[in-house]
């Protein structure tokens, strides 16, 4: 004979569907004034930074679409709608070029004149000046674009997963930094204060890879998958490097007034040509120098010079494994 089971009959109390909570004074608006108040007392000390005043800022969006735009002129054909060929090329150059000149000319001005502000600095003739380093900078797109086509050619050259430009121009993050690296870099030359720093910081965003625009770097480096790459301002490479993923070039440990003493001093290690550096390698320090042609192994930490033809590699280390024994 099975057992019953006697089932407990409970009483559910109805509960109100949402939306019926009754109106009452529960906005909160009278107390933002007071927040408000606070912060714009806050952007008027010294402790705070705003740009408020009649002399307009750079835009980081309209940057960033030069950016775009200067990609299309030096990659003609692959980031734009338009189809091109032989008869509609030097058209479709000189439009976008002229574009160019006109919407970079505005934001160097504007830069200038923020700097002047910043600084406090007399006059410096910005108009002028603006229009001067923006066509001084339009007229290094051919170098540029030699200098990138080495670059593209030192990827085929150093990677067996691609043996196709179309694919290292689309898709390689590498080529994507330093495309844009050797963009800001000419800016950086010419002295136009901010806007390099602005795109070489976008890059960071969409790839990982942080290169400063005063680094001096030579055709034909290949960045092999990129993500954590970091290159400081002083840092030289000479032609035709590979660098692997999370490779440090950096500074060793500054004093905390590093920002105004060491602006002018070389902090950042110098690597020589045809230099191949392994992922996750640190190389430290402004005396530091990879001679030509050196091999430098994974995972090292490097504060001294190496000679020319020199391979560093970590002595391998003891492996220990453990888990449940098989018969």
């Amino acid at each position: 004979m099975q057992k019953q089971t006697k089932i407990a009959l409970t009483t559910l109390t109805p509960v109100a569907p949402c939306g019926n909570d009754p109106q009452g004074n529960h906005y909160c608006y009278d107390q933002v004034p007071g927040v408000v108040k606070k912060l714009a007392t806050l952007w008027q000390t010294e402790n705070c930074y705003e740009h408020i005043g009649p002399v307009p800022i750079p835009s980081h969006q309209a940057i960033i679409q030069i950016i775009h735009q200067l990609r299309q002129i030096l990659f003609p054909g692959y980031f734009t709608r338009t189809k091109l060929h032989a008869a509609n090329l030097e058209y479709y150059i000189g439009k976008e070029t002229t574009e160019l000149y006109e919407r970079l000319a505005d934001q160097v001005i504007m830069a200038i004149r923020h700097d002047c502000r910043r600084t406090n600095s007399p006059c410096t003739h910005c108009e002028e000046r603006g229009h001067s380093q923006t066509i001084a900078f339009i007229e290094t797109l051919p170098r540029i674009t030699t200098i990138l086509s080495e670059d593209i050619r030192a990827t085929l050259a150093g990677d067996p997963a691609t043996n196709s430009a179309d694919e290292v121009i689309f898709c390689y993050p590498g080529l994507l930094a330093i495309s844009i690296f050797r963009i800001a870099h000419e800016l950086f030359r010419l002295e136009v204060p901010i806007i390099p720093r602005i795109m070489t910081e976008h890059a960071h965003t969409l790839t990982g890879i942080d290169i400063h625009p005063g680094a001096t770097i030579g055709p034909g480096l290949f960045i092999d998958h990129g993500t954590g790459v970091v290159i400081g301002e002083t840092t030289i490479i000479g032609r035709d490097v590979r660098l692997y993923q999370g490779v440090t070039l950096g500074a060793l440990s500054l004093p905390r007034d590093a920002g105004t003493t060491l602006q002018q001093v070389k902090r950042h290690p110098t690597i020589e040509d045809e230099v191949i550096v392994y992922a996750n390698t640190t190389i430290l320090g402004g005396n530091t120098v990879i001679g030509s042609r050196s091999v430098i192994g994974g995972n090292i930490w490097l504060t001294e010079s190496v000679p020319p033809d020199t391979r560093v590699l970590l002595k391998r280390p003891e492996l220990i494994y453990s888990g449940k024994k098989t018969s």
